[in-house]
This record gives C-alpha cells, structure tokens and sequence, in this order.
C-alpha cells in the first residue's frame, strides 16, 4: 500500500511542477493573443455606419508651420550685399569706420613719407660722419667742402680759443669739452627731430583699428536684434568691415615700428659718431695748447714808470 501510494505520488508531483511552470508562459500568451485578436477582429458596425473623419484643422496650419520655417532659415537676399570686395566692404561701412579707416591711411602715407625724407637726412648724415672722421684724422684745412659737423665744431673751437686769449690752457681745454659736449647734443637731437611721430604711429594704430573693430561689431549685434535672425549670412559683411578696421591698423603700425627701429639704430651710430668727432677735434687742438701755437702770446705787462 505504501508503495502503491510512493508511485502514485511520484507521478503527480511532476505534473504539478509542470504545470505550476508553463502557467505563466499560458498567462502572457492570453494577454499578448487578446489585443491582437481584437485588432484583427474589430466590431463591423462602427466601421461601416460611420467613415472615418478627416481632420482639417492639422492639414491646414502644416503648411503655415512650414512657410514659417522657411522664412526664419533663409536670409533676406535684399539685406546681403552682392558684392563684398574691399572696396564695396569700406564704402558700405559705418561713418565712425569709414573716419578710422581715413586716418589710418594718413598714418600710414604718413611713415612712407617719413621713410624717404628722414631715410634720405639720415643716410647723408652717416656718410657725412664717415668722411669727417677720415678728414679730422688727417688734419685737413678747413675748406668748404668739408662735412658740417667738422666744420661746426672747428667753429666752436676757434670762437672758444678766441674768448679765452690770454687765460690758462687748462681752464680752456676744459672750457672747450664743454662746448663741443653742447654742440654733439644739439646735433643730435636734430638729427633725431621727427623720429618720435613714427613711434607714436607704431603704438596707437592697433588700438585705433580695434575701437573700429569693436563699433563694428556692436553695429552688427544690433542688426541681429533688429532682423529677428540669428544667421550668419545676414551680419556677415557688418562683422567683415569691422574686422577690416584692425587689418588697417596693422598695416598702419607694423612698417612704423619697422621703420623707427631702423632710424633708431641710424640715430644711435650718428651720435657715436659726434662723439668720436669731437674728440678728434678736441685732441688736436690740445696738443696746439701745449705747445703753444693755438692761443695767441698773453700781453706781457706794462713796465711801471
């Protein structure tokens, strides 16, 4: 009997499992069958009584959606120029960026002009302090052909030598490296007379070309704002004329300060030549003090009656 019960119950406790198993996987079938069942197989008279309505109010505003789009997307072809040159970019920029970009082209015809005249003085100059230090070597007589700077600073000498006949030869050696000290500064700060408006061109004029830049672009902004657009086509010209404002100005400073470090340097060898000159100069006529044929005799004194 027991055993009868054992083999009776091993045979339905797998069925059980199994059972207790594929209920689940039946359970999903059901759900998943159902709706489909009902899509298949919808009611007949709803479908045949009433057609199926046709919404006009979508139909009718996707067009005006669409046109909207289109209209935002693309520029207007009147508010871009059809020519964007240089030229056509500064004739169609702003008052305050056409008045920068005037006197960036006179700061500019401006160095040019300083290139020539102050390169011309300056190089006549060096060649001058050239030929004086081979003349002042050798001693030369003073003669009109002689360069300027010799011949001012012999000048010097002799109305210094003729102030101080009869005094002592030191006190006017002394006398006399001070007047020619005077006179290397004077011409040297000649010389050097127009050299500082090229440093000045050289410092402002980025500067300059950037407040155009910056009134341009603000311009810019403010056509976006107006426009109602946020594309790039419509400002792109604004932007491109501001940004011409700062090319000026490079173009403006870079050859100015190319420029002025050259004279600079021209400038710098002309002073030292002044100074090898003058005491060339002051050599010569302190060996005639010592020996005593520059200065005229001293008066001797008038014997007492």
């Amino acid at each position: 009997m027991t055993r009868r019960l054992a083999c009776r119950a091993a045979t339905v406790f797998p069925l059980a499992l199994g059972l207790m198993l594929a209920q689940p996987a039946l359970s999903l079938a059901q759900t998943t069958a159902g709706p489909a069942s009902a899509t298949i197989t919808p009611p007949a008279a709803p479908v045949a009584a009433t057609p199926a309505p046709t919404p006009s109010a979508p139909a009718t505003a996707l067009p005006a959606i669409t046109g909207m789009t289109a209209t935002a997307a693309t520029p207007d072809a009147a508010a871009v120029p059809s020519d964007l040159s240089v030229k056509a970019l500064i004739g169609h920029a702003d008052r305050i960026v056409k008045g920068v970009l005037l006197l960036l082209f006179l700061a500019s015809v401006l160095t040019w002009t300083m290139l020539l005249g102050k390169g011309i003085e300056l190089w006549t100059a060096c060649r001058g302090i050239t030929r004086g230090l081979r003349l002042a070597e050798s001693d030369a007589p003073d003669t009109a052909s002689l360069p300027r700077p010799l011949l001012l600073m012999r000048h010097a000498v002799k109305a210094e030598l003729a102030a101080s006949e009869g005094t002592a030869v030191t006190g006017t050696k002394d006398r006399l490296d001070s007047r020619l000290r005077r006179l290397e500064m004077r011409l040297a700060r000649r010389i050097q007379r127009g050299t500082g408006i090229l440093a000045t061109i050289g410092a402002v004029s980025p500067f300059i070309g950037l407040f155009g830049t910056v009134w341009g672009i603000m311009n810019s902004f403010v056509g976006i704002a107006k426009l109602h657009t946020t594309n790039l086509a419509v400002v792109a010209p604004g932007i491109a004329e501001a940004l011409l404002a700062t090319a000026a100005g490079l173009v403006a400073a870079i050859p100015a300060v190319v420029i002025y470090n050259i004279f600079a340097r021209w400038v710098g060898a002309y002073r030292h030549g002044l100074g090898d000159l003058g005491e060339i100069v002051l050599r010569h006529t302190g060996r005639k003090l010592d020996r005593g044929t520059a200065l005229p005799a001293r008066p001797r004194p008038m014997a007492a009656e």
